[in-house]
């Protein structure tokens, strides 16, 4: 686990899910009547999805009120798989359809919080390989916990196959090469997350209803931003949740994720400055790559986001 003592760390607002005992969190739930929905963005995630589905089960009746899929319109059985396993499955072209298409993760993310009930919203990936209940339970113990926090980001070493074999906390390459800098640059209060980007997190609906989010990857250092501005540093929190395994994306998908991330990072930046060249970024992103025959080619793909209100303005 993180020093809570080291200069910049999160000290009180840092915890272990070891620190948890989920029937502790059972009993202080039901006291105050709350209610939790877990979401699950997920698309083509059939070889994983059913067991992260069960792993929450797990905790239904005790610490989960609902787990909701938003189906990205995958084309596998990842939809058959989360309904086998307990999930209420829901496309997320169908969910606040006046938006038009749905714009990748933060947009699906978006439109689940818009049909689940809960007070506490959990957010867990679909890929993760090592599916534990601990993903649910470690992220609701500050919330339920301590009152005066309203955001819980998940922590954990990321292994990342190598040709020198496995390295232990290697997976999060977007984070060390672009989030990090830009967080200590720009948002020195939260340069204490261990991890910026990690999919698990968790937080209360009234926070979450009264933020933006971004469409695309962009979405988790959006809503870190955003939530600093509208609760302050000291209601943001971190648990250790261990270890996540999960598909290693290719280095030219991290790239356009980075790419997503710092158009992100730019318009908060230009908003602050009460600047314009938000609107001015370009969304064309260029790549290279060596094709079979040794040629380099140049490629090019729109990288495009936007920004969805906060739920509270849209009319349901």
């Amino acid at each position: 686990m993180i020093s809570r003592d080291g200069p910049g760390w999160f000290r009180d607002r840092t915890f272990a899910c070891g620190q948890f005992d989920v029937a502790e969190l059972s009993r202080r739930k039901a006291a105050a009547g709350t209610t939790v929905s877990v979401v699950l963005p997920a698309r083509n995630e059939e070889a994983t999805i059913g067991a992260m589905v069960e792993a929450i089960g797990s905790l239904r009746g005790r610490l989960v009120d609902e787990v909701v899929v938003i189906d990205g319109g995958s084309t596998d059985s990842t939809a058959v798989s989360a309904t086998e396993a307990g999930a209420h499955v829901l496309q997320d072209s169908g969910l606040l359809a006046q938006f038009g298409a749905t714009q990748g993760k933060g947009d699906a993310l978006w439109r689940g919080l818009s049909v689940t009930s809960g007070d506490l919203v959990v957010y867990v990936d679909a890929d993760i390989r090592n599916p534990d209940a601990r993903f649910v339970w470690g992220l609701l113990g500050p919330l339920l916990a301590d009152p005066d926090i309203h955001l819980v980001k998940g922590f954990y070493d990321r292994p990342l196959a190598t040709d020198g074999g496995i390295d232990r906390s290697g997976g999060g390459r977007v984070t060390e090469l672009l989030a990090r800098p830009l967080l200590n640059l720009f948002w020195p209060e939260l340069a204490g997350l261990v991890q910026p980007l990690a999919g698990e997190y968790a937080g209360r609906r009234a926070l979450l209803e009264a933020l933006p989010f971004f469409t695309g990857y962009g979405v988790e250092l959006g809503l870190l931003v955003d939530a600093l501005g509208h609760v302050g540093r000291d209601a943001i929190a971190q648990v250790d949740l261990g270890e996540r395994i999960h598909r290693n994306q290719p280095l030219a998908d991290l790239s356009v994720m980075a790419y997503a991330i710092a158009q992100v990072a730019m318009r908060r930046l230009c908003e602050a400055q009460r600047a314009t060249l938000a609107d001015a970024l370009p969304h064309a992103y260029t790549q290279f790559e060596r094709t079979d025959n040794g040629r380099v080619t140049e490629r090019h793909r729109m990288v495009e986001i936007l920004e969805r209100p906060p739920l509270v303005t849209v009319p349901r």
